[in-house]
């Protein structure tokens, strides 16, 4: 965008700014010096293709048609499975070991770290950091539980964790007994809706496309384009359409399936989260 647009930038420092995952948005300067250091070119303005051709899968962006799309979707995926926090693998992947015994501690700890690993996802994937800040908090305040239990499941969190994470709850915050009741049952539906999500063996190609779908959802009361945020999450179905057409094609239901997980995380509370 920065050659596109023929912007101009100026450094603050000294134009040695550290440009690394947390502070490559801090000087625009000398991100673009480090950009054209490692080989990028001036002369190419999309992807990998120089501006003079035309992108096919950039006309299915625009046009709407995911069926002449595929090189474009796939390099969409790709950016998708770039801004993971986990290594990925055919079937998902594995953040810790499904035996691993682990402490309240390291499960809170474990906890977090999902929860910020959504928000950095989201920082890093293709069309959510040119959306307006406002928007951006929109969308992840009202998605970020959502978020939550599909990272939860695609790290296999340990089934055996829901119910220490409520005991550490409970230690935290004495409630009375109705208030426990309730709580429980909010936790075993977490743990239910983890349970379903494992069951399914979704590979991590599948996880993104879920959380971009969730995340892109025109739902969202304030938001200033709901129009294109909508079409950002109709791209994300189409993609993983696509996807498991391409990957799973003995499974004619796998598309189905997947999306009709994705209701039943709102039924679990983001205060108990």
């Amino acid at each position: 965008r920065s050659v596109r647009r023929n912007l101009t930038y100026t450094c603050r420092a000294n134009r040695n700014c550290p440009i690394d995952q947390h502070h490559r948005n801090q000087c625009q300067y000398c991100r673009l010096k480090k950009c054209l250091k490692v080989g990028m070119r001036r002369e190419v303005q999309r992807g990998r293709m120089p501006p003079t051709q035309p992108n096919p899968g950039q006309y299915a962006l625009t046009n709407g048609d995911p069926l002449n799309g595929h090189c474009y979707l796939s390099g969409y995926i790709s950016l998708l499975l770039r801004a993971e926090p986990y290594p990925t693998s055919r079937y998902g992947s594995q953040c810790m070991q499904p035996n691993n015994i682990m402490g309240i501690e390291n499960i809170c700890e474990l906890a977090a770290r999902l929860l910020f690993s959504a928000v950095e996802w989201a920082r890093n994937i293709p069309f959510f950091p040119d959306l307006q800040i406002t928007d951006q908090v929109v969308l992840l305040r009202l998605t970020w539980s959502e978020l939550f239990v599909l990272n939860a499941a695609q790290c296999s969190m340990p089934l055996h964790v829901a119910p220490l994470l409520a005991a550490a709850g409970l230690h935290a915050s004495p409630m009375s007994a109705d208030r426990v009741v309730a709580f429980m049952d909010h936790i075993r539906i977490f743990q239910e809706q983890v349970e379903k999500l494992k069951a399914l063996h979704l590979d991590s190609a599948e996880y993104s496309c879920l959380k971009a779908i969730v995340l892109f959802t025109s739902g969202a009361c304030g938001l200033s384009d709901a129009a294109h945020i909508e079409s950002l999450q109709e791209k994300s179905q189409c993609a993983l359409e696509e996807y498991v057409r391409s990957q799973y094609p003995n499974q004619p239901s796998r598309f189905g399936k997947l999306l009709l997980r994705l209701p039943s995380l709102r039924t679990v509370s983001s205060s108990v989260i």
